[in-house]
């Protein structure tokens, strides 16, 4: 049975986690369109981030080109209005894999690199979709949502479990947290990459080990300086978050991490090439430290953020050059997102914010990563599916990635048990061009767990309480205010100025909502 990994307030219960019996699935169900036609493949690109105005997808002019997202946004339905749920990336993460919001649930805020499981291995998720319908499953690239049972606990030199295995993910190969964060080595279905047996990791977020040199006591030793924080045990030239020693054969040099996270990817299409498969591609490029690979240093005239923008280009466009020679591309559903909104400076001095220029990885929007405000969530969004969407261009629809789960569930003919993913919505018919039916309203969460609601009517709240206006070292405004914020969107789209005196009614009943979601399960505290 599933156990109910929620608080004792919910109202929801976890039924059993499904078998799997592929003898019993077919491969051949009837479509979305209700035609019998090979399932499709769904290769998922969650960008870590990437702004809504960091790249070439609707009808904006960077001043940096990605010619191979225009290529697929020119090909795709671009959401303008898609959202995260969350304005960092362990939540985010967590609420798009498993349909659940992750402030219900206690824990899932921005994970240290030695963090348990956050997702509990009972909880149905985007994977267990999948693989219920005989899809190969994948995870490759950044994930940041925990491993093992207990924090700290990790056997790094051994299989560590669980993992995404029990997830409902075939194979992985992935960082277990983020570049800037120990350990800073591949795990391969649950083992570290290359590990000498006779130098075996340690790992700790408390307390340096003897003689190990970090950031702080030795920059003289390092390539790329921290701006804040980030001055712990050096890898590769570069200081991180926590303490690492032992290892060295299987620490990964940063320059190839998009090169080695895009070829794992490529040999997972390949390998199955001849039946249905998921996969869930992280990339890494634009996250600290950026250190993209030398042929695209110096390239984009913004330093080393804007070099790792083109990296993250390039990988887009090895994905979609294969799918292309496998002759699958047609039938294979291409999303693109990211996790979270932009920031500029995030932890190292690499010139981002002097080379910035007049490039505005917000567009017009208030805020960025962390933010409450809406460049926190407002993401890039598109989907391409050949043989199953015949429209392109932009759609305005109000749209969350928690909804993806419960949406390719109904494309691909899956059942979801009942009361899993409990907050995910089909909009199937959104992301295939089908209709035009919009959420009534999504919630979001900023860096201190301060949430907003936002209706397809353009109106959005944010809740009043504590918490810092502004997240200082990397000049980002919250959103966190002691009164009540209310905006309208569709007129105000930098968030410059709260109607919520002026729309007393509209603020009431957006708060109303906002109370009846929070009584199913509560959130965590403030941070």
């Amino acid at each position: 049975m599933y156990r109910n990994i929620y608080s004792p307030n919910l109202q929801y219960n976890m039924n059993s986690k499904i078998n799997i019996a592929l003898s019993t699935i077919s491969l051949l169900p009837v479509s979305f369109f209700g035609q019998h036609n090979p399932p499709p493949n769904v290769v998922l690109i969650l960008a870590d981030d990437i702004g809504y105005g960091d790249l070439e997808w609707l009808k904006n002019s960077p001043t940096i080109h990605t010619p191979n997202v225009k290529r697929l946004a020119d090909q795709s339905i671009c959401f303008s209005n898609a959202h995260a749920t969350s304005a960092t990336s362990t939540p985010s993460r967590y609420g798009l894999l498993t349909g659940m919001y992750p402030w219900r649930k206690n824990g899932t805020g921005i994970a240290a690199g030695d963090a348990a499981m956050i997702i509990d291995p009972n909880q149905f998720t985007m994977a267990d979709m999948f693989k219920s319908e005989g899809y190969a499953t994948a995870a490759v690239g950044k994930w940041h949502l925990g491993l093992g049972n207990e924090t700290g606990k990790q056997n790094w030199n051994g299989e560590i479990t669980p993992g995404l295995k029990e997830l409902g993910f075939d194979y992985s190969f992935i960082m277990a947290a983020t570049a800037d964060r120990v350990p800073c080595v591949y795990i391969e279905n649950g083992k570290a990459v290359n590990l000498d047996p006779h130098d075996p990791i340690e790992v700790s977020y408390t307390t340096n080990f003897e003689g190990e040199p970090t950031g702080k006591t030795l920059p003289e030793l390092l390539r790329l300086h921290p701006s804040h924080g980030h001055d712990m045990a050096i890898v590769d030239g570069i200081s991180r978050i926590g303490y690492m020693k032992g290892g060295k054969s299987a620490r990964w040099h940063d320059e190839d991490i998009a090169d080695r996270i895009t070829s794992k990817a490529l040999e997972f299409i390949q390998s199955n090439k001849q039946k249905p498969f998921f996969l869930y591609v992280g990339t890494n490029d634009i996250h600290v430290p950026r250190m993209p690979h030398d042929r695209f240093k110096g390239k984009s005239g913004m330093g080393l953020r804007g070099d790792a923008i083109l990296s993250f280009d390039y990988c887009v466009g090895r994905i979609m050059q294969t799918l292309d020679s496998l002759n699958i591309a047609d039938n294979t559903i291409i999303i693109l997102s990211s996790d979270n909104g932009p920031v500029v400076d995030d932890g190292y001095q690499d010139k981002a914010v002097e080379l910035l220029g007049n490039h505005k990885p917000s567009a017009e929007m208030r805020g960025g990563k962390y933010s409450a405000f809406e460049a926190g969530t407002r993401v890039p969004f598109m989907i391409r599916w050949k043989n199953g969407i015949n429209k392109t261009g932009t759609s305005d629809v109000l749209f969350s990635q928690i909804d993806l789960l419960a949406s390719l569930a109904k494309i691909i003919g899956a059942d979801i048990p009942a009361l899993s993913a409990p907050d995910s919505r089909d909009y199937s018919g959104v992301l295939t061009g089908k209709n035009l039916k919009s959420r009534n309203f999504l919630i979001e969460q900023n860096v201190s767990n301060k949430l907003t609601i936002q209706d397809a009517k353009g109106w959005k709240y944010i809740e009043s309480g504590n918490g810092p206006a502004m997240l200082i070292p990397t000049n980002t405004e919250l959103g966190n205010s002691p009164l009540d914020q209310l905006y309208n969107l569709k007129s105000d789209i930098g968030e410059k100025k709260n109607v919520a005196v002026k729309y007393p009614k509209i603020l009431k009943r957006l708060k109303k909502e906002l109370s009846k979601e929070k009584r199913k399960g509560y959130p965590e505290k403030e941070i």
